[in-house]
């Protein structure tokens, strides 16, 4: 299994939030990296700090219409998400599935059944590290979305592999999984 962030990892992200569906606009590459992790039998589920909601900066009418645009973009490539899981709360609201708690990758690890020290979760804050490591995942950074931030703020990362896109991933990924 794979475990997407979305907000810089899918999609274009902003400081100010993905509040709308015409605002989810996909990273370059991204939906074919996804159809590609189908196409070589991964399962592919999300998991997201949407603490937009709690801010009342959208609603879950909202965010359920980017995630349907999303989705959407997904089924024209003939491929389907196993999941999306998110977090509603905010930084405040101490929850367990907000990352950089793991409780999102826990989640989705009983869901499906899996051993998360197999499961990669690809992410592009420091969040998503800690999140993954906390959860003992597989943590992979990218440099798009806030990646070269955190790259800047907390690298390098020598344990971990660290890509420039979603799409620079999965080719690795896939690369490597043939030898």
């Amino acid at each position: 299994m794979v475990i997407l962030d979305r907000d810089g990892v899918i999609n274009e992200d902003s400081d100010a939030y993905i509040k709308s569906p015409d605002e989810w606009q996909p990273i370059d590459g991204s939906l074919e990296a996804i159809r590609q992790l189908k196409k070589a039998g991964y399962r592919v589920t999300v998991a997201s700090n949407q603490s937009g909601l709690a801010r009342g900066l959208f609603d879950r009418q909202t965010l359920d219409a980017i995630h349907g645009k999303m989705e959407r973009l997904l089924a024209q490539r003939g491929v389907a998400l196993d999941g999306i899981y998110y977090c509603p709360h905010g930084p405040a609201d101490n929850c367990l599935c907000r990352k950089p708690k793991p409780g999102l990758l826990l989640q989705i690890a009983r869901d499906f059944g899996i051993d998360l020290k197999t499961t990669w979760f690809v992410g592009d804050s420091f969040s998503d590290v800690q999140a993954a490591r906390m959860a003992g995942a597989r943590p992979v950074l990218l440099r798009s979305g806030k990646g070269m931030r955190t790259l800047d703020k907390y690298g390098p990362f020598n344990d971990m592999p660290v890509h420039d896109n979603l799409a620079r991933f999965v080719r690795e990924l896939i690369r490597h999984e043939k030898h």
